[in-house]
């Protein structure tokens, strides 16, 4: 029988009713990026369409705001929570939370309504202010080990800075390829991290479970996905010419391979009857067909698009989805259960991905509807999140715990 500590048998629980939407970093960040996601992607699908308009470039903002605003608030609701776990270091709560959820909605106002440097400045303020916290808190708890992830957070600042100084003219360079080369950043942090932790989700969940892990095959397939994702981002196949075309092809295809026996490794079929295992598998296996649609895309037989969907929708949305959901579980005190509302909003952002990818890669003459049938998926999954979890980031843990 397990002993109970002392302290455990004397703590005054938190009431149920407490409300705690800022005694975590993942509560207010969590709830706000499942809002956004499900008002953004509508929107624009409607920019898209011509019925609204936006201050700067409609497909500049669409990419800017799925980056910067609403994976942006995802990773770094994760990583505040995740951090404190790592560490064993405070992160933000309280006041000090509130404020950086203000700082991230105030960019997020700016960039709808307005336009100029007072919006970058905006805008730019709150992924450095969050870096320079979570390395702070590396730092004192000297995790060499995540010492890359704050770089990684760090960098993703600075792309948005980037971003904006070339939207502004301040410097020669296409915006596109910032948002670009952002979102191969976070597809490379997305593969680390999963390589962490659903493996050992999974082997922790269904015991007994055999699976195949490879440190020298981990690490080829993450260096050999951050290349070809950087090559991509560069457009060397475009002005490289067909060395260029071939070395960046090459690449991804290499990468796609060591990335689908890396996650089968993993065995995802052993998953299949628990959502909240499947969908962080097979959202890391669009990572391999993002790859092998952006190789396609290098020899010029599919638009990239394609292939940008697929790791934007595809492998980041269902992560985002499956981590959003499985980390709020744990972190507010439930079963580590996924139900009908959650699997529901998985097969949702999968079908948007589906939709998304295969109208443009296989009938692009339905590529129009394709956008409004994946902002329609991709909608109501993050709001039956919002709907179903609101309830659990607001009030306090459900065991009585802080947090």
């Amino acid at each position: 029988m397990a002993l109970i500590s002392l302290e455990e048998m004397t703590a005054k629980k938190i009431p149920p009713e407490t409300f705690s939407l800022f005694a975590l970093g993942f509560r207010p960040f969590y709830l706000l990026a499942a809002l956004f996601g499900a008002i953004a992607v509508p929107a624009w699908a409607l920019v898209w369409s011509g019925v609204l308009t936006t201050p700067i470039p409609g497909m500049w903002w669409h990419a800017h705001e799925m980056i910067f605003g609403f994976a942006a608030a995802v990773i770094v609701g994760f990583l505040f929570t995740a951090g404190k776990a790592w560490t064993g270091q405070p992160t933000p709560t309280g006041s000090r939370l509130a404020a950086l959820a203000g700082l991230w909605l105030a960019g997020r106002l700016a960039m709808a309504f307005s336009d100029g440097t007072w919006v970058a400045l905006v805008d730019v303020a709150f992924l450095p202010t969050c870096a320079a916290i979570f390395v702070g808190v590396l730092l004192r708890a000297k995790s060499r080990v995540n010492y890359f992830i704050g770089g990684l957070l760090t960098t993703l600042g600075l792309l948005n800075l980037v971003f904006h100084l070339a939207r502004l003219d301040v410097i020669a360079l296409d915006p596109m390829t910032v948002l670009h080369a952002a979102l191969a950043l976070i597809v490379l942090l997305e593969t680390i991290i999963a390589g962490r932790v659903v493996p050992n989700f999974t082997a922790s969940a269904i015991r007994g479970v055999r699976q195949w892990r490879n440190k020298r095959v981990d690490l080829a397939a993450i260096a050999l996905t951050g290349l070809a994702l950087a090559l991509w981002a560069g457009e060397v196949g475009s002005w490289g010419g067909f060395a260029g075309r071939t070395l960046a092809a090459g690449l991804a295809v290499v990468a796609a391979a060591l990335q689908i026996a890396r996650t089968l490794g993993w065995n995802t079929w052993a998953t299949r009857s628990n959502p909240l295992l499947w969908i962080l598998h097979l959202s890391h296996l669009w990572i391999p067909v993002g790859l092998l649609l952006l190789a396609a895309t290098e020899w010029q037989f599919l638009p990239r698009s394609a292939g940008v969907h697929a790791l934007a929708i595809g492998a980041t949305g269902g992560l985002i989805i499956g981590m959003i959901t499985r980390t709020a579980l744990g972190h507010t005190g439930r079963w580590l259960v996924a139900g009908p509302v959650e699997t529901t909003a998985y097969v949702l952002v999968h079908c948007a991905a589906l939709a998304r990818v295969l109208t443009l890669a296989v009938i692009p003459v339905a590529a129009k509807a394709g956008v409004h049938l994946a902002a329609t998926l991709w909608c109501v999954a993050f709001l039956l999140y919002f709907w179903r979890y609101r309830p659990f980031l607001m009030r306090a843990r459900a065991d009585g715990k802080p947090g």
